[in-house]
């Protein structure tokens, strides 16, 4: 098949997910065009059959603000016809559904390539219920002939909060490359960051509130008064100066890295010994699947789709959302207990391969595109 994907090409869920799916694809003999207003932070070097197009972005004094949405759709269009595309893939609702619609009606008499809409979460559970946005989002998820949501939880909150008929949405998980992520690679960075005798604790993510990064460093705090321990936080957002004050409230500020953004948290990973995930809301959790990948087991607020990525006491241990005291119990038992740590950390790591490795859950997607080719969806 031939595929056109957009997708956000920043650091993010959705746009990691989107550009390891192109790969995959290519890698199993498809030609995947990306369309976005940049090249993909994943998609670096050569790779056969995958093509780049980059969405051009004219500005002219009439216009207050640039045109994306139409500038977009513009693009999927010209890709479309000048690619002979078979099928169109946009990850995130708003507003890549909507320009890809657009684009399908302009391609109306060509035939026009179907539509597949991933959901990944706050496309839905947060940008989309916005007044201004609902009635739009809703439109286009409608309009797509197929449509994909990364969780069971996520499913259900379109079924409840946009009125989708459950039977139009097919879910299709997240997944990791389990040869990328995985312990023992080479490098290792872990005498970087912490000594023979400390533990590294380990969190990624944005930064923003939903991600409640004060309380990573509050149950770090806790974890550090019990052992020799570092923390290892990478990303970048707005709540990264109040993680770094209040990591300097408790005493912890020489033990916590402040990584800012990086390409290969997969480096990272190998060598962490637990991840934090303390999320409010969270609609799958791909960086908590990445570091089960690596043998890493995960405490965090047991919310949204993260129960369906995470095992409960077997490949983690997840609270109620601002339980720090319970989430610190937890990570220190698991961290204190060497035992207890190896057989979470087997479990996480067969939990990746068996459930959420990449060969698992490309075929599906494969299938999911003939069905909707043969007009079944």
């Amino acid at each position: 098949m031939k595929i056109g994907i957009t997708c956000y090409p920043t650091y993010g869920g959705s746009g990691a997910v989107a550009t390891e799916l192109g790969i995959g694809l290519a890698d199993r003999g498809h030609e995947v065009h990306f369309i976005s207003y940049a090249q993909p932070f994943r998609l670096s070097g050569f790779r056969e059959r995958v093509y780049f197009h980059e969405v051009e972005m004219e500005r002219y004094p009439l216009f207050e603000h640039p045109h994306y949405t139409l500038a977009l759709a513009a693009a999927i269009h010209d890709t479309a016809v000048r690619e002979s595309l078979d099928l169109i893939h946009v990850h995130y609702a708003i507003p890549h559904a909507t320009s890809a619609w657009i684009a399908r009606e302009m391609l109306e008499e060509n035939g026009g390539a179907p539509l597949v809409t991933t959901l990944h979460g706050t496309d839905i559970t947060l940008v989309g219920l916005h007044p201004s946005f609902h009635p739009i989002t809703r439109f286009s998820i409608m309009r797509s002939q197929g449509v994909t949501a990364v969780s069971d939880f996520l499913k259900e909150v379109t079924v409840r909060d946009f009125g989708v008929p459950e039977e139009r949405i097919e879910v299709i998980p997240n997944f990791v490359d389990t040869e990328l992520f995985r312990r023992g690679r080479d490098p290792c960075h872990r005498e970087v960051f912490a000594s023979a005798d400390e533990k590294i604790v380990m969190h990624v993510s944005n930064f923003r509130p939903v991600k409640r990064v004060v309380d990573v460093v509050e149950v770090f705090a806790g974890i550090r008064g019990e052992m020799p321990a570092k923390l290892v936080m990478a990303g970048d957002g707005p709540d990264r100066p109040r993680a770094a004050e209040r990591a300097r409230q408790l005493g912890v500020e020489r033990d916590v890295v402040f990584l800012g953004k990086h390409g290969a948290i997969e480096e990272l990973l190998s060598c962490a010994d637990l991840f934090l995930m303390t999320s409010d809301r969270e609609s799958f959790g791909l960086a908590a699947l990445e570091a089960l990948s690596c043998g890493v087991p995960v405490v965090g607020y047991g919310v949204g789709g993260l129960p369906e990525v995470v095992p409960d006491g077997e490949a983690g241990l997840l609270v109620g959302v601002g339980e720090v005291g319970e989430a610190t119990a937890a990570a220190n038992d698991l961290l204190g207990d060497v035992r207890l740590w190896e057989r979470f950390s087997g479990a996480a790591r067969a939990v990746a391969v068996e459930r959420f490795g990449r060969s698992c859950v490309l075929p599906r997607y494969e299938e999911y595109y003939q069905a909707v080719l043969g007009g079944s969806r």
